[in-house]
């Protein structure tokens, strides 16, 4: 169309806000617009039309006040901008009937009006733009290559241009009428003797994102940006959107991964050149619904890394054009192609049957839980996702939009993982506080629910929150195992915050659930993640699973350490056989400590956990797990330096300090909830039962306590006791605190606070 147009239409628009060369950097909606026609085989010019637009926020900016002499009363009355579009384009055509011309081309003073404007504001509305928006003639670049020693073309503006030419502003006062009459007359100009310049610099707005796989050439720097606080669940075609009317090369968004294989929020995104690549930055800010996307620059390097490296399976896969890709998550490892095109059932049709599936693999064959799935047009995507959640065998799967860039990224992730994971040397560790696939945080996000039906599937659990399923964290339901792999009657629930799993606990403590009533209570992760490795929490107290426990045996039994060859696949997987625990050894040398069982530290003792015992996977490999027993010495000090010794709640308290410990790779005498000196751990008492770490560091402040210093103590019930454990680095730090803020109020509290002796 552009290429053989016999009419151009100068074209004006303005915003709500920043104008001229920032022009929709701000996101402010379009307020003005000024056209004219210019014949260019008569070279004679139309009528001028000006229409005000009215936008959905009635504000002005005191700079587009100044620049457009325009108040908020001037638009309460105008046309929304579909309306003033629709006016565009029939008074554009009635005068080309008029005229005997057939076709026409926008010309317009720099593309911000048309890149940073017009489209991204029609996308967000919803409004389907005439093809006419989608092609258009940049004056300034035509100016350049018919006056290219009128000075750089980034510095040229309509004042320059009639300035170089010798042409005077003409006179009018009206916003937007005086730009569209400077802009026909330099047109006319360079259009006639001596210049008889022709307009040829055609540019064009890409109807849609092209997806694709991304070749291994060299990429240029200056084409790429890095899109930061993306949604999650944000497809490529999602970040098209929010760069509409930037044109993005073919396979340009490559969405990224963190070392889970799951998306951290970032995306890199390749432009055709660097002037796009420039105008993407000025969006640096603007929203995708209520998030606002940070815009930074990237390198070429960068965005190979993620889209680059594609494997000969992967290109077969990605070789048909135009597919939309689905990734699902959580499947069963013994699904199987034909499992997963039942799942999907007749109304989503994969694209050549099993063909149109890749499953996720690590290098040894085993399935990861992972396949992406091809599908050849946007309604079958969108039937295939409205199964999202739903159940495959005994587990529910995830469904959402993926990229070829992130088929890419998984295989290449997966395949790239050690069959076994390399474990650390013989030096002894302490054990960790909660399994690595779990927060380390005492946050109280989790919900417990006791008494179900030994039937219930996770259906029956989703059913059962009703209105709270939308607030679990993906794969965040884990069902209890006991020792013969049948349910026991519990279930966790990971929540996305704590206000979610307090509301939940509250609503739907001794609902029935067929026919039984069902207990929810709110706790933490690590009570959690101690009662799925293993332990148990009852009116006993909470008893830390076998590999826990602490280890009094002479550091001499660690000899028998398995190295990492010694792990086979079979061990890191199947369900172990629980070592009987054996009565401590008695050393007559060493002060009188509690009566602790003790596991021998056989290989299936640190590394075979029951990961049957909780539902569905974790979002990491088993295999990257290890355990290692507590050192005695540590467990010992630990206990002996704890406020009452005896308790279970005080090994708790050890454990979470030995923990502390491991986390930093250090001694555990070294850790701050390890006192090294006598007295530098201070009990609270009297806290409310809301406070949290924050709050306490809040009350300790300038006394430059770390967060990990500091644990909040609950009853079983799982809530706060009102006492919490604070390490001090020194004795000396530790009395002035009691002395200081002893009896200090927090939030209406008074509190205690005294010496762990």
């Amino acid at each position: 169309m552009a290429s053989h147009s016999d009419t151009l239409v100068v074209f004006f628009g303005a915003t709500a806000g920043a104008n001229g060369g920032k022009l929709g950097s701000d996101e402010r909606e379009i307020i003005l617009l000024v056209w004219q026609i210019v014949d260019l085989h008569e070279k004679k010019v139309g009528k001028l039309h000006r229409c005000l637009v009215k936008p959905d926020t009635l504000e002005l900016t005191d700079e587009c006040k100044e620049e457009t002499d325009l108040i908020v009363d001037d638009l309460t009355k105008a046309d929304p901008l579909d309306k003033v579009l629709q006016q565009f384009q029939q008074s554009v055509q009635a005068e080309l009937e008029d005229l005997g011309r057939n076709s026409f081309t926008l010309c317009v003073d720099g593309p911000q009006v048309i890149r940073q404007a017009l489209h991204p504001e029609a996308s967000k509305k919803n409004l389907v733009l005439p093809e006419c928006f989608f092609s258009f003639v940049d004056l300034q670049k035509e100016f350049h290559k018919c006056c290219p020693n009128a000075g750089p073309g980034e510095d040229l503006n309509l004042s320059s241009m009639l300035e170089y030419l010798g042409l005077s502003s003409v006179s009018e006062h009206a916003s937007g009428l005086l730009d569209v009459r400077n802009m026909v007359q330099l047109a006319l100009h360079i259009m006639a003797e001596p210049l008889n310049h022709r307009f040829s610099c055609f540019e064009s707005v890409k109807y849609k994102f092209e997806s694709g796989t991304c070749k291994t050439d060299p990429v240029d720097s200056e084409t790429v940006i890095r899109a930061r606080g993306l949604p999650w669940q944000s497809s490529d075609q999602d970040i098209a959107r929010f760069f509409k009317g930037l044109n993005i090369a073919k396979g340009g968004v490559a969405l990224c991964l963190n070392a889970q294989g799951r998306r951290n929020g970032e995306a890199l995104v390749r432009f055709v050149n660097e002037e796009h690549r420039d105008l993407a930055l000025e969006r640096h800010k603007h929203h995708m619904g209520s998030r606002y996307i940070e815009v930074y620059k990237a390198t070429g390097e960068e965005f190979l890394k993620i889209a680059g490296g594609t494997s000969n399976e992967v290109a077969q896969f990605l070789s048909k054009e135009n597919q939309v890709i689905i990734r699902m998550r959580g499947l069963p490892f013994t699904a199987t192609p034909q499992d997963v095109l039942s799942f999907l059932g007749p109304e989503s049709p994969v694209t050549d049957g099993t063909e149109g599936l890749l499953f996720v693999k690590y290098p040894d064959g085993r399935p990861s839980g992972d396949a992406f799935v091809l599908f050849s047009c946007e309604e079958y995507a969108q039937n295939a996702l409205r199964k999202h959640k739903q159940v495959l065998g005994k587990r529910y799967i995830e469904l959402f939009r993926s990229t070829a860039a992130e088929v890419q990224q998984v295989l290449n992730r997966y395949m790239s993982a050690p069959l076994i994971s390399t474990l650390p040397p013989a030096p002894i560790l302490p054990v960790m506080a909660t399994p690595p696939f779990l927060a380390t945080a005492n946050t109280r996000d989790c919900v417990r629910l006791r008494g179900l039906p030994y039937t219930a599937a996770i259906e029956d659990i989703l059913e059962f929150m009703g209105e709270h399923t939308v607030d679990i964290k993906p794969h965040g339901v884990h069902m209890v195992l006991n020792q013969q792999g049948r349910p026991s009657g519990d279930a966790f629930i990971q929540m996305k915050s704590s206000d979610k799993a307090f509301m939940v606990a509250q609503k739907c403590h001794k609902k029935t659930m067929k026919d039984r009533y069902v207990e929810v209570f709110q706790c933490s992760t690590e009570e959690m993640s101690i009662v799925l490795m293993g332990g148990t929490l009852n009116r006993s107290g909470l008893s830390p699973p076998p590999c826990k426990l602490p280890c009094l045996s002479p550091p001499t039994a660690y000899g028998a350490f398995p190295s990492p060859a010694m792990l086979s696949e079979a061990g890191l997987y199947q369900p172990p056989l629980m070592a009987s625990p054996r009565p401590p050894p008695q050393h007559s040398g060493h002060s009188p400590t509690p009566a602790l069982a003790y596991y021998p530290p056989q290989p299936h003792l640190y590394m075979n956990m029951n990961y049957t015992a909780y539902y569905p996977s974790p979002p990491v490999s088993p295999s990257t797990v290890g355990y290692f027993a507590t050192p005695p010495g540590a467990m010992a000090s630990a206990v002996s330096q704890s406020h009452h010794p005896g308790s279970a709640a005080a090994a708790h308290h050890a454990h979470a300090a030995a923990a502390h410990a491991h986390a930093h790779h250090a001694h555990p005498g070294s850790s701050p909830m390890m006192a090294s000196a006598h007295g530098s751990l201070v009990r609270m008492q009297g806290l409310p039962y809301s406070a949290g770490v924050k709050d306490i560091l809040s009350f300790f402040q300038g006394y430059q306590l770390p967060p990990e210093g500091v644990i909040v103590l609950y009853n079983l019930s799982g809530q706060c006791s009102g006492e919490a454990l604070v390490a001090f680095p020194s004795e000396e730090l530790a009395g002035q605190a009691v002395l200081e803020r002893s009896h200090h109020l927090l939030y209406g509290h008074p509190i205690r606070l005294a010496f762990c002796t």
